[in-house]
């Protein structure tokens, strides 16, 4: 059985198109998910645009953010059953015995493969994912939310665990993409007052961040950073993906105060670092996730805590892939998904 599949095949620019793929066989300790949305990541369209800076085993079909229903079950597989509603963790392949695996740190395996890169993704109808990675989803939570499950665990991660944040900080989010307006709804449910920053061309994302209650800046976030006492932001995250904006942070964090980058920004700096050390910076770097960090989202947004639905921009079948990644790529909206034909 054949079905239709966004399949990113070489390293050049633009080089995704739709292909026909198999439905995948399984493993003993495997599941077939059948899909039902699978949301549209930046990372996606680094890989489209082909300004991304990590390997990827061509051809490959993308996509990471995604739920669905179970088709089929692995013979050593227990504690699912054929028709549960999930959702999968990203980390398809992972070394069980590397030391931070044991600790439950497989996200930072360094041997670890996600699908959409590593592994064929989700933007197709069928996909093969390790029981390991599963979690339910409540009836309540409908899969055009749930799939973004993903990314809300990448700024509860960034934000809750790998940041130092109390009820009545200043913090500001650099970048309104997905992650950012994510991190900022993060921020403001920690109890913070929040600005998030963009660029002229962003007055449509800001306008959403607003939803969360978040304050919009385009431009330079100085100002805001020094109302309360003059020192600067309590916390600044680094949600963008360039890498100047490291820059921008250093100069608006407070003293003694905290840096979490969660953007990539593959560009050389070509400037100082020496502010960190004058004004006693923490610089946090925070990547991916793991399972406690997807059931607390998974509880947020099932528990009406955490709302989605102002970023999802429209959902479109993946036979048109390429309106989806363009209206997300001009910035028209924050996130597209998809849904398998």
């Amino acid at each position: 059985m054949k079905s239709a599949a966004v399949v990113n095949y070489a390293p050049e620019k633009g080089s995704v198109e739709i292909r026909e793929v198999n439905k995948p066989d399984i493993g003993e300790e495997d599941i077939l998910l059948e899909v039902a949305n699978v949301g549209v990541c930046g990372s996606d369209l680094h890989q489209w645009t082909a300004d991304h800076s990590w390997p990827v085993n061509y051809p490959v079909v993308l996509g990471h953010e995604f739920g669905g229903h179970i088709l089929e079950i692995g013979k050593r597989v227990s504690g699912w059953k054929e028709g549960d509603r999930v959702v999968s963790e990203t980390a398809a392949i992972i070394d069980g015995n590397n030391p931070l695996s044991r600790q439950g740190l497989y996200n930072l395996d360094p041997t670890r493969k996600g699908f959409g890169y590593g592994v064929d993704g989700a933007m197709t109808r069928y996909v093969r994912v390790p029981a390991r990675c599963l979690h339910r989803v409540p009836v309540n939570l409908a899969f055009e939310q749930a799939c973004l499950t993903e990314p809300c665990c990448v700024a509860y991660n960034s934000v809750v665990e790998n940041s130092r944040i109390k009820p009545g900080d200043r913090v500001i989010v650099i970048g309104p993409g997905t992650i950012g307006i994510l991190c900022a709804a993060m921020a403001r449910l920690c109890g913070a007052e929040v600005a998030i920053v963009g660029l002229e061309n962003d007055k449509n994302r800001l306008s959403i961040a607003m939803q969360y209650g978040c304050e919009p800046i385009i431009g330079d976030a100085s100002e805001w950073s020094k109302k309360r006492d003059g020192l600067g932001a309590d916390l600044v995250i680094d949600a963008a993906g360039a890498s100047i904006t490291l820059k921008m942070a250093m100069q608006w964090v407070r003293p003694n105060g905290q840096i979490t980058k969660v953007g990539w920004g593959p560009q050389p700096l070509g400037f100082s670092l020496d502010p960190i050390v004058q004004k006693n910076i923490t610089l946090q770097g925070s990547f991916s996730h793991n399972w406690p960090v997807w059931e607390r989202v998974i509880a947020l947004l099932s528990g009406g805590q955490l709302d989605v639905k102002p970023i999802i921009g429209g959902v479109w079948p993946v036979t048109e892939w390429h309106e989806a990644f363009e209206k997300m790529h001009r910035g028209e909206v924050v996130k597209s998904v998809l849904k398998p034909v």
